[in-house]
């Protein structure tokens, strides 16, 4: 069966790594989680105390920066100059901030580069704001995931408690945080978050994660057949 290159984009929270990575698996694709490149290298110039509203600066510290992608197992490990930020890149504080780096040209040209070069095979799922519209325009599938904003924030809230139990966030702080975000992606000026023409609207909000994955692996069948 033909290996071809499937992009699905949307909002935040709408579960697009989630299912992206267990349709690679269920199909024996690469996964590649974009958004997690962009929250990386976000996590890192905090780190380092770089003003992430200060795009000249923010350029000339990333593009030394090299940025890793690899599944282990059933965890995604994410590098930055070898230095391991899994751990860190769904931090409040990288949320608030990864929209605004990953608005700026020179960030988007130095991971799309990178993206476009591990697709060029085929038999990926890669999952992000921008794939279907720019990063892989001639995907052979395209699929645009989004659920309503409240069935998104209940997902994050269950994912960040299951992971930082001694950090707690209410719903209300969730919701904000999603509605900033879905603001800052559909508005910015590169590359904004949008659904591509020839791609497929899919509404997870009703859906549980296998009845998601199951749509997907159908359509990825269709389009292979």
């Amino acid at each position: 069966m033909k290996k071809i290159a499937v992009a699905i984009d949307g909002p935040a929270g709408a579960g697009k790594s989630t299912v992206a990575k267990a349709l690679a698996k269920r199909l024996g694709y690469v996964y590649l989680d974009t958004g997690s490149m962009y929250r990386a290298l976000t996590c890192e110039l905090l780190h380092r105390g770089v003003p992430v509203d200060r795009e000249e600066k923010v350029c000339s510290v990333v593009q030394n920066l090299t940025v890793e992608v690899k599944n282990d197992q059933e965890e995604l490990i994410v590098m930055v100059d070898d230095r391991d930020v899994s751990a860190h890149i769904r931090r409040p504080e990288v949320s608030a901030c990864v929209s605004q780096v990953a608005a700026y040209a020179c960030v988007r040209q130095h991971l799309v580069k990178e993206q476009q070069r591990l697709a060029e095979n085929g038999g990926i799922v890669m999952d992000g704001r921008d794939i279907g519209t720019v990063v892989l325009p001639h995907a052979e599938l395209k699929v645009f995931l989004t659920a309503s904003v409240e069935e998104r924030a209940r997902r994050r809230l269950v994912q960040w408690n299951e992971n930082h139990p001694d950090e707690p966030q209410t719903m209300a702080q969730i919701v904000q945080n999603i509605q900033e975000r879905d603001r800052k992606d559909t508005e910015r000026a590169i590359s904004p978050l949008r659904q591509a023409e020839d791609a497929i609207l899919l509404d997870t909000t009703s859906l549980t994660r296998e009845e998601t994955i199951d749509t997907l692996t159908a359509m990825v069948k269709k389009v292979t057949a």
